[in-house]
């Protein structure tokens, strides 16, 4: 009797950190959906060109959290947003924004095209971004994921943004977060 009260005890408790991990809300992109995870926040979007905003909560060290926006606007090429983005940021002392650039292309199912540009560095941070009369605040230490997300229904952009530590933490989750997306 002992043994199965324990083996009831265990089932419930896998259960529970399985659900604990599934994740959390769905976003859903071109008709495609993924799970954020679950330790992860979904907020209202703080303006009307944001499709979704996440806040990834910040690990111990890093002062502030970091962000993740999805936007749906236009179409913009490749190269056209890769100097945008490089130019978001400033490299560290001896080294070049390519030394601290990553780039991969890559498929999610059978239906959506990726490309993801990870950046670090000092980030010349502006609210709103575009605006040439925005204050810039420069925030060292950063980090930024960068994605085109191309489906049949629609273009996405998606940047996570925040501290490296945090940011390094949150890599293996975005990344599969990403490549969950059916």
């Amino acid at each position: 009797m002992r043994k199965i009260g324990v083996l009831a005890t265990s089932l419930t408790l896998l259960v529970g950190l399985n659900f604990a991990y599934a994740g959390g809300d769905v976003i859903e992109l071109g008709g495609l959906t993924s799970k954020i995870p679950a330790t992860w926040k979904m907020q209202k979007p703080s303006n009307n060109l944001r499709k979704y905003q996440v806040l990834v909560p910040r690990v111990e060290g890093d002062k502030e959290d970091a962000e993740l926006a999805v936007f749906s606007f236009g179409a913009s090429g490749k190269e056209e947003n890769v100097k945008r983005w490089k130019a978001q940021f400033i490299a560290p002392d001896g080294k070049t924004l390519d030394d601290v650039t990553k780039m991969e292309d890559y498929k999610v199912g059978k239906v959506a095209d990726v490309f993801c540009l990870d950046i670090s560095g000092t980030f010349k941070y502006k609210n709103p971004p575009q605006s040439p009369t925005a204050k810039e605040e420069r925030k060292e230490n950063f980090r930024r994921f960068n994605v085109m997300f191309d489906t049949d229904k629609g273009l996405f952009f998606i940047t996570l943004t925040g501290p490296a530590k945090t940011m390094e933490k949150n890599k293996a989750a975005f990344d599969g977060w990403l490549k969950a997306f059916k």
